[in-house]
């Protein structure tokens, strides 16, 4: 029996150190996909000459990438219970 009780604080604490993890991808993710968007858009405007066409267009794709990405986590998390089991 104690050895299923600790069976059961391990999962609880791997389940929480993984909600964690997800929560901090979020933000890494938005971050990183809108800097590489912009610094596309930014290599692209310097080599064709376009500025600041194509930093405005790639800097809007890569937000909108980081929303795409925040809106995957929070569809992944509304398909779990409590205990990270799928619904």
């Amino acid at each position: 029996m104690p050895e299923e009780n600790n069976n059961k604080n391990n999962n609880k604490e791997d389940s929480t150190f993984h909600v964690v993890w997800r929560a901090s991808l979020v933000g890494i993710h938005l971050c990183a996909t809108t800097l590489v968007g912009l610094a596309i858009g930014f290599y692209l405007d310097k080599f064709l000459g376009t500025r600041p066409w194509l930093t405005l267009i790639f800097l809007f794709l890569g937000i909108g990438a980081g929303f795409r990405e925040i809106f995957r986590y929070a569809k992944f998390g509304a398909n779990k219970d409590n205990d990270g089991k799928d619904k």
